[in-house]
């Protein structure tokens, strides 16, 4: 014959544990005969060799010749393409018209696979060309080994086997958690399902062996047999073709995986668009071609990794950075010491001038009472409480300036200080100064306790007498007598109230991170901090009557209390009535949205006056929730926008009560609109909105991200929520494109005559990565606007969900395709609803560095961060890296929540 003929020995197949099933091993080579459709293959039944010949002719199959032949064969058997005949999961047969039926239907598949493919224009099937970009991507895809599961071989995988495995086997439940699989356990056992078919195993447990064989082929990193296996898993019933069932099953499944629970919702709609694209004629199905195409032909991920990875990169990879061949330990440190002091010589030179003036205070008051009477009686114990005094009282004056908003918003907004003053981290220093009052008054109230007074009452009379015109005539009869004075009494009152405030300040009590079984849960939390830190209204009077009646000054000018504080004092009272006059009048609400994620949208009137920079905040208060509490938020609207809006995450008892009386008086969206629940007030008050609660607004507060207009080149990073300044940053960006590049009506209350000056911004990167798809929500609409009215390409925004595997990894694999063909059909993200195409997994920020230093060659980029701070040491050091070893300069801030 001349067809290619191939010896099957079925009874060497492989068997399961229970010997039940066994599979017809991978056919032979089925090859074009000479003689036209006409196909010749061999396979035994225990001891007995047939020979059979078929006449193919597209679906039809005729058995044209079956005889007995000898063992052995023509030695044609050992050529495998790969294919096998007969589905892995049928049961053992003895019966030729059992095994004869396996052969028929196994070559009408083959033939069938061998139809002309309309679909890629071809009349004869050919290897699709896998040397182009697109493909040299692509085909890093469907990786079931990633670095993040079982990238630690198979040695680990052995081991969590042996800590796994009941009996010697591994249940199938289990085999995602002993690949590495953690957290896709659905995702896992389809997989396994999918392998064991392959294989004839039919329990639902693993072998060692087995697992290892698995493990071979998970891991296998050749793109046909990752696309096989891919393949596989899609096809349950192992006939060769992917029906629109199956393909809806892997999406829902794909979904599931990566927690897209919207996307799983419109299921039905994207196999609709998978088989329109794979299956033009209607055939019901697609096949492993169909497949491969969509990952080799389509646009795949090289379009949207265009912006990160342009052809500009290898530069950035070969510039000469400025190293020194010196790569000693010394030298290393010495760099770093060099990175830190550029970094934070703003912050050095600040508490250096702190430090040298509490030393000096210390040092002076010290010396001067070491050369007076009391000395003698007291000693250095004295002196020391004097010189922390003398600390104590510039440090309580010095903590309010920090915390006065208004003066720093007009000093940054309005001076050139900022330049030499980090007034980003008002608040830290404000954590800085209390701290030095806590050592003050320990050193201070310690000294005098257990030190001054024991001392003195153990005093003779003779060593006595210079102190009567302090304490009197007669020797003070016992320690209760410092105790019950004006002096004692007041200074022990200030040390419980400062502690108190000081305790509940910390973030474990003021973020309430006590378990709910601790009792004291109920004393802490914002409120708490809140009320307990207004303490230092009682503190601060207590303070000036201690300073007044001091026992050993006499002479109104050596009680110097009130000096220290005055000015602080003054100019505290003064925001505070400020604060108050300023936040009276109540805003008007006009529109009112409550998205995915626990977010609150408030858009409201803009006060009277009130003007602002992109990157401030404001602070809310909302009498129906507390009539005392005011929060701070990010604003989120442009300051040209004719409105103020804001964007409140639900995570505390406030923001939580906010959101549920706000929500009452919404009502669902309708067709088009996003969120929730949602209110539209503009149009009018009616009676079902008019239940509103009232919102107060003090503000606005200068913060890190306003200095956005300082640069030329702009790099916006937001995690989550902290993407709400930068929000309004982009938005103000993109309006002065619009109005051609000037500045103008946004300044601060009380800037002055409006005064236009030009834009320095020419381009901005703006990177939000966000854990949940129904974030991009959020600011639907603002990716849109920037999308339609960018024409120039000035704004570059790059969306990320973490929540889906990064691109490459199996489990993301369909998503990948999904949002290809739904961004090239419809121009449509899968996941935001924009036309911004969505990014998997979290960005390579190295790179996104590289990126922008490859195009902005010797510009400033201002860094501005949102967010958790688990970030800030990265983007930090990154910021310094490329600023030493690129002539681009990069300068990183962070925003403080």
């Amino acid at each position: 014959m001349a067809g290619n003929e191939v010896s099957i020995n079925l009874g060497s197949s492989r068997r399961s544990q229970a010997d039940t099933a066994t599979l017809i091993p991978h056919s032979g080579n089925l090859e074009d005969s000479n003689r036209r459709g006409t196909k010749t293959t061999r396979f035994k039944d225990d001891d007995e060799v047939l020979e059979i010949t078929l006449d193919v002719q597209h679906d039809l199959v005729a058995i044209e010749d079956v005889k007995a032949v000898e063992d052995g064969g023509s030695g044609h058997g050992s050529r495998f393409d790969g294919l096998s005949l007969v589905s892995p999961s049928s049961s053992r047969s003895g019966k030729l018209a059992s095994k004869l039926r396996q052969v028929t239907n196994g070559l009408k598949l083959k033939n069938s696979s061998n139809k002309p493919q309309t679909q890629l224009g071809k009349n004869v099937r050919k290897r699709l060309d896998r040397s182009k970009s697109g493909a040299a991507v692509a085909l890093k895809g469907l990786q079931f080994v990633t670095a993040k599961v079982g990238h630690d071989g198979w040695a680990a995988v052995e081991k969590r086997f042996n800590h796994l495995q009941v009996d010697g086997v591994l249940l199938r439940s289990r085999f995602g958690k002993c690949i590495g699989m953690d957290g896709s356990d659905e995702f896992a056992v389809q997989v396994f399902d999918s392998l064991a078919r392959k294989r004839g195993i039919v329990k639902a447990v693993l072998t060692k062996d087995e697992l290892k064989d698995f493990w071979e082929q998970l891991s296998d990193q050749g793109f046909d047999n990752r696309l096989r296996t891919f393949f596989d898993m899609v096809d349950k019933n192992a006939d060769g073709r992917i029906t629109a069932e199956e393909v809806k099953e892997i999406i829902a499944l794909s979904a599931s995986a990566n927690k897209l629970s919207k996307l799983k919702e419109r299921a039905d709609e994207y196999t609709a668009l998978i088989m329109e694209e794979l299956d033009p004629d209607n055939l019901g199905y697609i096949e492993l071609e169909d497949l491969e195409a969509l990952l080799l032909q389509s646009p795949s991920q090289a379009a949207a990794r265009s912006t990160t990875h342009s052809s500009k990169l290898s530069k950035a990879l070969s510039m000469k950075l400025a190293t020194n061949k010196d790569t000693s330990a010394f030298y290393h440190y010495w760099q770093e010491f060099l990175y830190f002091l550029e970094e934070n010589w703003k912050r050095i030179w600040v508490m250096t001038l702190w430090l040298s003036i509490c030393i000096a205070l210390f040092i002076w008051k010290f010396i001067q009472y070491r050369n007076r009477a009391v000395f003698q009686i007291m000693g250095y114990c004295v002196a020391t409480a004097k010189g922390a005094a003398e600390t104590l009282k510039f440090n309580m004056a010095l903590v309010l300036f920090p915390v006065c908003r208004n003066t720093i918003t007009w000093i940054r907004s309005k001076t050139k200080i900022g330049a030499v003053v980090p007034f980003n981290d008002n608040i830290n220093f404000h954590k800085v100064i209390a701290a030095g009052v806590a050592v003050g008054v320990a050193l201070h109230a310690g000294a005098h306790l257990t030190c001054d007074f024991p001392r003195l009452l153990h005093a003779n009379d003779a060593a006595y007498q210079p102190m009567k015109p302090f304490f009197g005539d007669k020797k003070p009869p016992n320690y209760w007598w410092f105790v019950k004075g004006t002096e004692g009494w007041t200074g022990i009152t200030m040390v419980v109230l400062m502690a108190i405030a000081f305790v509940l300040a910390q973030p474990w009590f003021r973020r309430n991170k006590l378990k709910d079984s601790n009792p004291l849960k109920k004393m802490t939390g914002f409120n708490a901090f809140w009320f307990t830190h207004h303490l230092f209204v009682i503190v601060y009077a207590l303070l000036i009557v201690h300073g007044i009646c001091l026992y050993l000054s006499r002479k109104w000018y050596k009680k110097t209390t009130w000096m220290y504080l005055a000015v602080p004092v003054l100019l505290y009272v003064s925001e505070r009535i400020l604060r108050l006059f300023r936040s009276h009048d109540a805003v008007r609400i006009q529109k009112v949205a409550v998205y995915p994620g626990n977010v609150l949208a408030l858009y409201m009137s803009k006060p009277p006056g009130f003007r602002y920079r992109s990157g401030q905040y404001i602070f809310i208060n909302c009498r129906a929730v507390s009539p005392y509490e005011w929060h701070p938020f990010s604003i989120t609207s442009a300051p040209g926008d004719d409105y103020l809006s804001v964007h409140i995450r639900t995570r505390g008892d406030w923001t939580s009560r906010l959101r549920t009386v706000f929500s009452e008086a919404c009502r669902p969206p309708t067709d088009g609109e996003s969120g929730l629940l949602r209110a539209d007030l503009s149009k009018g008050i009616t009676e079902s909105n008019a239940r509103f609660p009232k919102l107060l607004v003090d503000g606005p507060y200068g913060a890190p991200a306003q200095d956005y207009r300082e640069y030329d080149v702009l790099l916006l990073i937001g995690l989550g929520i902290g993407a709400t300044p930068l929000i309004s940053i982009v938005k103000d960006v993109l309006n002065h494109i619009q109005q051609g590049g000037s500045v103008a009506g946004t300044e601060p209350e009380g800037s002055g005559r409006t005064k236009k000056r030009p834009f320095m911004t020419k381009r901005a990167y703006f990177y939000w990565v966000t854990r949940e798809e129904g974030s991009f929500e959020w600011f639907r609409g603002v990716m849109n606007e920037v999308a339609e009215k960018d024409r120039d390409g000035v704004i570059e925004l790059h969306n990320h969900c973490s929540s889906v595997y990064e691109e490459g990894d199996a489990r993301s694999a369909l998503i990948v395709m999904l949002q290809e063909l739904q961004h090239a059909k419809k121009g449509v993200d899968i996941l935001s609803g924009t036309s911004v195409k969505t990014h998997f997994a979290r960005p390579n920020w190295r790179s996104v560095f590289k990126h922008v230093a490859v195009n902005h060659e010797n510009q400033r980029v201002g860094v501005f961060y949102c967010g958790e701070p688990v970030l800030v040491p990265q983007l930090r050091q990154l910021s310094a890296d490329f600023t030493h070893k690129t002539n681009t300069k990069f300068e990183f801030h962070k925003e403080n929540f």
